[in-house]
Parts: structure tokens; sequence; C-alpha cells
């Protein structure tokens, strides 16, 4: 009996002594060095543009929360404004209501001038064709005197009642519409003040909402920049697994890394690892390189063959632009159980699934999840660009 088989990379180790003496290693070695020493550069940028990022977010987070306060004042002051309108256009009417009561006093005044008159003209007209003061001055006699004395007291008396009630009135008219002009002042003061204030916010605001602007902008630029250092690591991994594929299985046939099980143990391990998930799996892009995905069946195409190949102990890489330099390539015609195969879905060796034979492959379909599919009828057949890759040799 054969042991288990133990990981891949294990065995690569075990063959680098002689696998570094052969020529062109060396040239490898440096270039692999000069893609890990890239990407652990690229790493440190990640790092940096994740706490930029961070810094950005939590700036936009103390603006957006300043502008909500912002927005709120807006309202607040607003409604003092509109309130402020509404005792203005109140304050106005009351002062009209004076300026008519002014008015009638005003009429009311003119009125008693004219008894006034008449009254005089009536007394002077009684005592003869003499003026005002002669009433008195130009009595004939003592007993004509004391006629004309009472009748100008009765005038002078009815005089003087109406200017206190005109003095009364007009007192009354000037304190109410003094108080009623300085409240209509100080509110028109206070609206002048609100309507300021109310610029000034909405300035702020303006200023707010460009700083807003500014902040997404930059955090959108940081995003594209991790984005950008995300795709550079992830073409020099693919790139360095290539190396390693193709230094291991292609550029170098001769090396011979032994694997502590069969060939035929490890076909029948890599072809029967699915069958598990077959009617309970689903296709999840990006899915199944975590132990929850796997445990739950979710899997994409690139990582169910990695998935699989592991449960041999054979590592091999769980992405597409990696599986596809990753051995020996054969012609379709020479295909066997184990073998790799490529389709051109939504780019060129876009899918990848396991042969079985007879025209069938078992993958991690889009539609189905993990399933048995044919690839020499139907959709399949029309997406295979006949790239066979295979990893385990006899």
């Amino acid at each position: 009996m054969f042991k288990k088989l133990m990981p891949f990379s294990a065995a690569l180790i075990i063959g680098l002594g002689s696998f570094s003496a052969m020529p062109g290693i060396d040239v490898k070695a440096e270039e692999i060095n000069s893609i890990q020493n890239q990407r652990s550069g690229i790493k440190d940028e990640l790092t940096k543009t994740d706490e930029e990022i961070t810094k950005v977010q939590h700036e936009l987070t103390k603006l957006t929360e300043q502008i909500k306060r912002v927005d709120q004042a807006i309202i607040d002051n607003n409604n003092m404004i509109v309130q402020t309108e509404a005792k203005v256009i109140a304050s106005k009417k009351e002062v009209e209501e004076l300026e008519k009561e002014v008015s009638n006093i005003k009429g009311r005044i003119d009125i008693r001038n004219e008894i006034i008159k008449k009254r005089a003209l009536s007394l002077q007209e009684s005592g003869g064709k003499v003026s005002y003061i002669d009433v008195i001055l130009g009595a004939s006699s003592f007993s004509d005197f004391v006629d004309r004395l009472g009748a100008v007291a009765t005038i002078v008396e009815a005089d003087q009642d109406l200017v206190k009630q005109h003095k009364e009135d007009q007192i009354d008219v000037e304190s109410k519409q003094f108080t009623v002009e300085k409240k209509l002042a100080d509110l028109n003061s206070l609206k002048t003040e609100l309507e300021g204030m109310q610029a000034l916010i909405l300035e702020q605001k303006e200023q707010n909402d460009a700083l807003k602007e500014e902040l997404k902008l930059k955090e959108q630029e940081k995003l594209n920049e991790k984005a950008n250092l995300q795709q550079q690591d992830r073409n020099l991994a693919v790139k360095e697994a290539s190396i390693l594929a193709t230094g291991i299985f292609s550029s170098n046939p001769s090396v011979n890394f032994s694997i502590p099980i069969s060939p035929n143990e490890a076909i029948n391990t890599v072809i029967h690892a699915g069958e598990k998930y077959i009617g309970n799996s689903v296709y999840v892009f990006g899915g199944g390189r975590n132990e929850a995905d796997i445990a739950n069946g979710r899997f994409d195409c690139s990582a169910f063959v990695s998935w699989a190949f592991a449960q041999a102990g054979i590592k091999v890489g769980a992405h597409t632009d990696i599986l596809k330099n990753t051995g020996t390539r054969i012609p379709y015609s020479e295909a066997r159980p184990g073998d790799m195969v490529f389709f051109d879905t939504y780019k060129i060796d876009g899918h990848v699934g396991i042969y079985l034979g007879d025209g069938k492959f078992i993958g991690s379909q889009s539609s189905t999840g993990i399933a048995i599919a044919d690839l020499s009828s139907g959709y399949y057949a029309k997406k295979f660009n006949g790239r066979v890759m295979r990893v385990i040799n006899d």
C-alpha cells in the first residue's frame, strides 16, 4: 500500500536540492524573489492606502454629521424668519389701526376747534364787533362786565376741557404708536439679523457640500488606487505561480517529483472528490476559498478544481489564469480522467473543470453548482476551446 499523499508544496521542497542545481533555476529563483519583493511593497502600499481610506471615511462621517446640524439650523432659522415675518405683519396692522385712531382724534380736535371758534364769534357778536379780548375789556358797565366774564369763563372752561381731552388723546396715541413702532423696528431688526445668519449658514452648507464632494472624490481615488494595487498583486501572484508551474511541469520535464501515492490513486481521488456536492452546492464567484464555503458547497470553478486536487495532496492554484499554465498541455484526443479542461465563457479560459472521460467533466457550473456536464454537445461543446492540461503524469 502507498502512504497518503503529502502536500505538493512539501514535495516541491524535497526536490529543491537537485532542482536548484539545474540550468536556469537560479534565474527563475531571482525572478520569483523579485516578484515577492514587489508583492511585499504592494502590500505595504495597500496598508498605507487602507489607512488613508479609513481616515477619509472618518472625515466624511464627521462632515456628514456637521452637514446634518447645518441643515437643521437652516430649517430652524427659516421657521424663525417665517414667525418673525408674521409678527411684522401683525405689528404693521396695529400701526395702521393706530394711524386710523390718530386720524379720528385729529378729526375730533378739528371739530372742537370749530366749536370754540363759533362760540367766540357768537360772543363777539353779542358784545359788539370786538376782538376776543375785548369781550372782557370792552364792558360798558360792571353788570355788563360780569355777564361777559361769565360767558368768557364758560368758553374758557369749555376750551380747557377740549384741550385736556385733546392732550389725553394725543398722549395715549403717541404712547401706543411709539410702543408698536418700536416693536416693529425690533422685529425688522431681528428679521435682518436672521436673514444674515441664514446667508452665513447657507454659505457654510455650500462649503461643507463642496468639501464632502472633495472627500468623496478622494475616497474613490483611494479605492481605485487600492483596486489597482490588488490587481497588480493578483497579476504578480499569477506570474509567480506560472513560473513555478512552468518550471516544474514544462521547462524542466526531466525533474522527477515523486508522489507518495500512485498516479491512479491520485486521479481517482481527484475525479470523485466532488461527488458528495452534486445536487447540494451552489456556484459563488470567489467562493470555495475558506472552510465555511467548502463546508457549505459554495465554489467557483477554479476553487473547486483546486480543492479537488488538494484532496489528493496536490497543490494547484485557484484561478483559471494560473491553472491554464499548470501542468503539461496535451491534445484533447489524448485527454484522460483527471486532466483539466478549459472553456471560453466570459473570457478566454474563463471556465475550468476536471475531465472524467467519455466527453464528460465535473466542475462548479454557474447554473447548477457542482455537477457533471457534457463537453461534446450543447452549451459546453460550443464553449470548449480545446485546452487540456495534465497535472498528474504516469
